[in-house]
């Protein structure tokens, strides 16, 4: 079994997050050191540690990451303008939590994906 992460914590509400939605699959809360205006984490319920761990069970799961962002984006406004979705995978992806994510973010232009 997968290690447990803050974020299982954060599932099972034994610690504090603003949680926005959640179902029997997902989860996504606001992030404590927001990027933009909106900037949420959307992840699975289930402990999947990077994407190179994803199998092919996995895919409602990461089907529902998706629907539940652009309902989100929706919900927060910047669904017409535009928004990023990002998932890491890994230290040199910037993978922080080792617990799949999804961030949404936006409410402002963001600019270029990768600074080069």
């Amino acid at each position: 079994m997968a290690e447990e992460t803050i974020f299982s914590k954060i599932i099972r509400k034994e610690i504090p997050a603003n949680i926005v939605y959640q179902d029997e699959l997902v989860t996504a809360f606001r992030d404590i050191s927001p990027q933009a205006p909106t900037h949420i984490l959307i992840i699975p319920n289930k402990i999947i540690p990077t994407v190179n761990d994803v199998t092919s069970e996995d895919e409602v799961t990461l089907g529902r990451l998706f629907t539940v962002a652009a309902k989100l984006a929706e919900q927060e406004g910047i669904a017409q303008d535009g928004y990023r979705l990002i998932v890491n995978c890994n230290k040199h992806g910037g993978q922080e939590v080792y617990h799949l994510h999804m961030h949404l973010v936006g409410g402002e232009p963001l600019g270029k994906m990768l600074a080069k």
